[in-house]
């Protein structure tokens, strides 16, 4: 199994865990690797490129199967081409969090002091085209609002300028943002998935406080290079929807703010295609440059 990200983040926690449960499954071992770069693409094209004959799987995220290929003029691979859907595994919620001296504690007063203030204020992501970023750009197209982006390599300093003041407000993944939440370091205004999170039972989401319709996770599938047996497919399809449904990977997950998902090939096939139309919209209207 190939995570194309780093070691310790939310999509490798959950990669991993994914993985040791396959690997009970199927009585021998999946060996993870952790192989970055990117946005994701040094992983993914790896894949593409491996042996379709089951042995190779990719544990993908939203940029990988849905926004790369408009932000990147050769990201090294296709989706449906080079490699095909298996299995949606798990939506993970960001949290519209502020630092604690800006002066709003609704999603509503943040969006009256960005209108009154076009440009003014900063939000910080973990890089030009995450989950964090596009989360920002959603809020500010459906809000109409101005609101300069600051992009980070990862989320780790963007949190530690954030709670200095360098930056007002980062759409961070639950993972990292609920810890700096429970213990006052910074203030959730609102969770970007539809519902509310059950680490923060108290923070409503965007859609239902502000911005109706608003959504935006990050989430986890799993993908084969192009050519995989149907058989083949099929097994490991039926296999993670088996591990998705075990009570204590759900309780797992939700303690990351992510919730286990599951579904056909196909369904992973029409939610990819339903979020790539999102996200190549909003890439347009922020006018992000191709890499």
């Amino acid at each position: 199994m190939i995570i194309p990200f780093s070691a310790g983040g939310s999509t490798d926690v959950i990669g991993r865990l994914l993985g040791e449960r396959l690997s009970a499954a199927l009585k021998q071992p999946v060996v993870v690797e952790n192989r970055g770069g990117a946005g994701g693409n040094i992983g993914a094209a790896m894949v593409a490129k491996a042996a379709p004959d089951g042995q190779t799987m990719l544990f993908g995220t939203t940029g990988v199967f849905s926004m790369n290929e408009a932000l990147y003029s050769n990201p090294g691979y296709a989706i449906g081409k080079d490699l095909l859907p298996v299995v949606y595994t798990a939506s993970i919620s960001n949290v519209l969090i502020v630092n604690n001296n800006l002066p709003v504690k609704t999603a509503q007063d943040l969006l009256k002091l960005v209108k009154d203030h076009p440009g003014k204020y900063t939000f910080a992501s973990s890089g030009a085209g995450s989950s964090t970023h596009m989360s920002g750009e959603l809020f500010k197209s459906m809000g109409g609002v101005d609101i300069m982006h600051v992009p980070y390599r990862g989320s780790g300093q963007a949190l530690v300028d954030l709670m200095g003041g360098q930056v007002d407000m980062i759409f961070d993944n639950a993972p990292s943002s609920v810890p700096l939440v429970k213990t006052g370091k910074v203030r959730a205004l609102a969770v970007t998935s539809k519902g509310r999170l059950a680490a923060l039972p108290d923070t409503p989401s965007i859609s239902e406080s502000v911005l109706p319709g608003y959504e935006s996770l990050s989430w986890t599938g799993i993908a084969v290079p192009a050519g995989t047996p149907p058989a083949v497919v099929q097994r490991l399809n039926t296999e993670f929807n088996n591990i998705l449904r075990q009570p204590e990977v759900q309780a797992k997950l939700a303690e990351l703010g992510a919730q286990a998902t599951g579904g056909s090939q196909a369904d992973f096939e029409q939610h990819i295609a339903s979020e790539r139309a999102k996200w190549s919209k909003i890439i347009v209207e922020a006018k992000i440059p191709k890499q």
